[in-house]
């Protein structure tokens, strides 16, 4: 091979490598990814939130909306089921009233909201502890409609898991 074509030769390798390196690091992961799911036949999970930080739960469901939209998690033979219990502070990022909320936390909340809408069409179950409004002083009335209400978050977190949910709790 003459000297100008064996570096032409090795400047093109090394393109299709570094392109190759590239395409790896970008690319979504391949199925089979977690050995979690070897021999798993669906995702059950229950979200128990008592995170109240607008900001800092907008990053946390952002992990949570993938998990049931990760391709390993859709690849399984049941589809994922998720449901997300708000209790404790939680409770007031899912009301229309912002009162203690300021800069960057209400343009937070609304975004925390647009994502509440979205995973209700996506199938998830969204529900709200009615004791933990009544003690964090919500009026049940400002709460988001996506969002069913029940008696004691704690409750429905322990049927869930009864039903062989695992629960994973965001604080």
């Amino acid at each position: 091979m003459k000297p100008r074509h064996h570096a032409l030769f090795r400047h093109s390798f090394t393109a299709v490598f570094a392109a190759c390196i590239v395409m790896l690091v970008a690319s979504p992961a391949l199925p089979g990814e977690y050995a979690a799911l070897t021999g798993v036949k669906g995702v059950k999970v229950v979200f128990d939130m008592g995170l109240g930080m607008p900001g800092k739960a907008n990053s946390v469901f952002w992990a949570v909306k993938n998990v049931y939209e990760d391709e390993n998690v859709r690849s399984l033979p049941q589809p994922p089921q998720v449901v997300i219990v708000f209790r404790g502070p939680a409770v007031k990022l899912i009301s229309t009233a912002h009162a203690g909320f300021k800069g960057a936390d209400l343009e937070a909340l609304e975004q925390f909201a647009d994502k509440i809408r979205q995973m209700k069409k996506d199938g998830v179950k969204l529900e709200v502890c009615l004791f933990a409004v009544k003690v964090q002083g919500v009026d049940p009335a400002t709460l988001l409609p996506e969002v069913d209400r029940v008696g004691n978050g704690f409750i429905s977190i322990a049927g869930y898991q009864a039903q062989g949910y695992s629960v994973v709790t965001l604080n």
